[in-house]
């Protein structure tokens, strides 16, 4: 076991998220799945109580622990994408599994868990600083998934 693990709090469909991610993302698996030795508040014996996996080389724990606590955008997974096929594939693949688009490249899955599908460009442009930064932060807000022509246009002025 890793010394620090993110821990997310799902319903009840942890394994079907881990399942996802390892399918979606490279460096991602599912290493684990365990079961519930007895009758739990939100579940019974035998059901998925947690689910190891890793997301991008990141160790996670999905916990099946009901309907008490929602995911909200405090906390999101960043990937950095190198061109738009990268980000298009990512992005395509949360919003159209049931997930939301939300703003500035950020997006939702079905189980509420936040993304934000960053581009290199947009992150470069940001280190920059200057007028490079601000007209490519200016291009961002106006997005939902991130146009890296736009963002590099931007960023030459």
């Amino acid at each position: 076991m890793h010394k620090n693990t993110i821990c997310l709090w799902f319903d009840k469909d942890a394994e079907d998220a881990a399942r996802f991610y390892a399918a979606t993302f490279p460096d991602s698996r599912v290493t684990a799945v365990r079961r519930a030795p007895a009758d739990y508040p939100s579940g019974k014996a035998g059901d998925v109580l947690t689910v190891e996996f890793t997301v991008a080389g990141i160790p996670c724990l999905g916990l099946n622990g009901g309907p008490a606590f929602r995911q909200t955008e405090a906390f999101s997974f960043q990937i950095a994408t190198d061109d738009q096929e990268e980000t298009d594939r990512y992005w395509n693949a949360i919003v159209g599994n049931g997930g939301a688009e939300s703003a500035c490249g950020w997006c939702k899955d079905r189980w509420g868990v936040s993304w934000q599908i960053t581009p290199r460009v947009l992150t470069d442009a940001m280190a920059a600083g200057g007028e490079e930064a601000r007209r490519a932060f200016e291009a961002m807000m106006t997005m939902k998934k991130i146009d890296v022509a736009a963002i590099e246009a931007a960023r030459h002025g």
